[in-house]
């Protein structure tokens, strides 16, 4: 089976790849795309048309559109299992159009269902019929969440162990070596998969604020700051930190205003 992996966290990506070859070795992963524009590119290629698709794995928030986009700009008509960071009740009212989800952090045994389910409607009812997409339901029903919704909960898997933390619970985000963690109010820091500019879009921006490259924190987070100089403002952060946090000269006046509101 050929299959390509739409997905703009490296980490997700690589797992989900992992994952399908625990499922079946066999299983050609022809690419793996970050972005709307390279998806499309990608499809549209004269040499990449010749080679039969059976399956396209995609995230939902890519990092310059939504993954719906795709079908519009370049055609798209290969059977799709999405991905997405959307609670459970969302998932449901999804999977009244008939096509998969995964909630991620992507679990195997979901994994393999979704493929038997794709492998049973194609057997049933051919290809057309796997890979229908009702995008007009789609998009309607992803931008009434974009009004209202926003990340609650993050699963986090630490060995053989599943965590489920709160985000109310969430001090700060930081990247350290390509790894973005999350700290928790009671000092707890553990790894997420999610850079740091998705948790932008999935969180509540009234919660959190971007403040650099390295951050994205929580009002309740910062325990003192420090005009360093005009232009640079230096964070103490509860629990503290291990690098010293500084606001981006070029966020300031968006960070002034988010702390008036």
């Amino acid at each position: 089976m050929n299959v390509v992996i739409v997905e703009d966290e490296n980490l997700t990506g690589k797992r989900l790849e992992s994952l399908l070859h625990k499922y079946d070795p066999a299983i050609a992963v022809l690419a793996r795309i970050p972005s709307v524009a390279e998806a499309v590119s990608w499809f549209e290629a004269p040499e990449n048309q010749a080679v039969p698709i059976d399956l396209v794995f995609m995230d939902i928030h890519l990092e310059d559109d939504l993954g719906f986009r795709i079908f519009e700009q370049a055609n798209l008509t290969t059977p799709v299992i999405f991905t997405t960071a959307y609670d459970e009740y969302m998932i449901q009212a999804f999977k009244v159009n008939s096509i998969d989800y995964l909630l991620k952090p992507i679990n195997y045994d979901e994994l393999v269902a979704a493929i038997e389910k794709f492998k049973a409607l194609k057997k049933q009812f051919g290809q057309a019929a796997a890979s229908s997409v009702d995008l007009e339901a789609l998009l309607n029903l992803i931008g009434k969440s974009n009004q209202t919704d926003y990340k609650e909960r993050f699963m986090i898997t630490v060995g053989t162990k599943i965590r489920s933390i709160a985000t109310s619970e969430i001090a700060y985000f930081y990247l350290e070596e390509k790894v973005v963690f999350l700290v928790t109010k009671d000092g707890l820091t553990l790894p997420v998969d999610y850079s740091l500019d998705k948790l932008t879009q999935l969180l509540n921006p009234r919660h959190f604020f971007r403040i650099s490259r390295q951050f994205l924190i929580s009002l309740p987070a910062i325990q003192t700051i420090h005009t360093i100089s005009a232009g640079k403002l230096k964070l103490d952060l509860v629990p503290k930190s291990r690098q010293e946090v500084f606001v981006s000269g070029d966020r300031m006046t968006e960070f002034k205003e988010w702390l008036g509101k």
